[in-house]
């Protein structure tokens, strides 16, 4: 049997979703021994925990207006449906879905305003102790959050049972300071940073997305964290050469971040080879600013959101899968550790992979590491990679065989989870 560890993160845990992150990490754990406080509006479906507690913008919100409202819901594995449904939120009204897309905009502004509205008060309740009481957690395990009441959350379940944070860092909300002469940002950030060196202080250990990201935080704080590549669920295809008449060619996840226009030059770019080239993007940005910037490229269709199986299904049947980066300095700075679940994927699928973006973004460097992949880092030279990707089989076979040695090397099920097991075990030794 495993510890019973208490995930403290945004999304609740499930393998068809941004969450299914978790499964590198839980996927072999007795779903007795995870549990989950999360603050998403949607409704959890049956995932990896048996218990989950929901805690949202809008609710807190009502305790403030000074409406007797539980903020905490508590659901259990047997009473969820088995998909997420996109529509199952907790939002009635036109005005609170307002307030919570507000909430939903990581600005300083937004970020310390949601500081002010999670009063311990309004979570910390008698109701939310009596289930961490049954469940008794014996490690905490913080998905990070640039947000201050997730890591807050996570301090004081740690501090009530006395036991470890686990801190899972993906993205660097630490290090990463922008250049701006903004009181509020700089605010925020001070006031971020200092507790997260509470968060980071106490006893526990991390673990992390790459080696890059684990060198600069156990380098700082004097931590011992270990690295868990991402693993996924996607059925590797045989291989087939690309079909040069009409390929499929896909991009699969958000479209912030400067990467609608790095898939927007990709567009461009296959128009110029054939235009009848097509990439499809599928994404669930709901900003039209962002998906706008498609709308006069030919050579771009913008699919918007399908569910994750319907991700699988048309990734097995992409001749190319693409992965982006921005090429600005700000989205830079937001990637530069970064190494989604994405990477896993295209890996795992059987396609040939399209990388495309600032090699200081942490996803390219990685592909460009793997020699799995055509990866091209300058504008310039995009139609000559995505002509020669196309047109060579020797090239496509390479990159189709080394895909399938770094899955087995990085991003093996079975070894991530054993990695983070040793992680979890090991901090919870130290504390007793």
């Amino acid at each position: 049997m495993h510890p019973r560890v208490l995930i403290v993160g945004t999304v609740p845990y499930n393998t068809k979703s941004t969450s299914r992150a978790f499964d590198a990490y839980f996927h072999y754990w007795e779903k007795e021994n995870i549990a989950q406080i999360f603050s998403n509006t949607k409704k959890p479906c049956k995932g990896h925990c048996e218990t989950l507690f929901q805690i949202t913008d809008h609710r807190v919100l009502q305790r403030w207006m000074g409406k007797k409202v539980d903020t905490g819901v508590i659901y259990h594995y047997d009473e969820l449906d088995t998909e997420w449904k996109d529509n199952d939120l907790e939002l009635g009204n036109a005005k609170a879905e307002a307030a919570y897309k507000f909430g939903g905009k990581h600005t300083p502004l937004t970020h310390l305003l949601r500081g002010i509205l999670w009063r311990k008060r309004f979570w910390c309740t008698e109701k939310l102790n009596n289930w961490l009481d049954d469940f008794k957690p014996e490690c905490v395990f913080l998905a990070f959050s640039d947000d201050y009441f997730i890591p807050q959350i996570a301090m004081y379940v740690a501090k009530r049972y006395n036991v470890p944070i686990i801190s899972c860092i993906g993205d660097d909300y630490y290090f990463n300071v922008e250049k701006t002469l903004n009181p509020i940002y700089h605010l925020y950030k001070s006031t971020y940073k200092k507790l997260i060196d509470k968060v980071l202080a106490w006893p526990g250990s991390a673990i992390y997305i790459s080696d890059k990201i684990r060198d600069k935080y156990n380098s700082e704080f004097g931590l011992d964290g270990e690295t868990v590549y991402l693993t996924s669920t996607v059925q590797r295809k045989p291989f087939s050469v690309i079909n040069k008449d009409c390929p499929v060619i896909t991009y699969f996840g958000n479209i912030g971040m400067g990467r609608n226009n790095s898939l927007n030059d990709i567009g461009y770019a296959l128009g110029k080879i054939n235009p009848e080239y097509m990439l499809e993007v599928y994404s669930n940005e709901k900003d039209e600013q962002v998906y706008s910037v498609f709308k006069d490229n030919k050579n771009v269709k913008y699919m918007g959101s399908v569910p994750y199986t319907q991700v699988q299904k048309r990734m097995a049947e992409s001749d190319i899968t693409v992965i982006v980066e921005g090429f600005e300095e700000k989205d830079i700075n937001l990637s530069r550790y970064s190494l989604s679940t994405k990477a896993a994927d295209a890996l795992a699928s059987g396609a040939s992979i399209l990388t495309y973006g600032s090699l200081e973004s942490g996803i390219i460097e990685y592909m460009q590491s793997t020699d799995a992949a055509m990866v091209c880092t300058d504008k310039a030279k995009l139609v000559d990679s995505i002509t020669q990707l196309i047109s060579n089989q020797e090239i496509q076979k390479k990159y189709y065989e080394q895909a399938i040695v770094m899955t087995r090397e990085h991003h093996n099920l079975q070894a991530s989870c054993k990695t983070s097991e040793n992680v979890v075990a090991k901090a919870i030794q130290h504390m007793k």
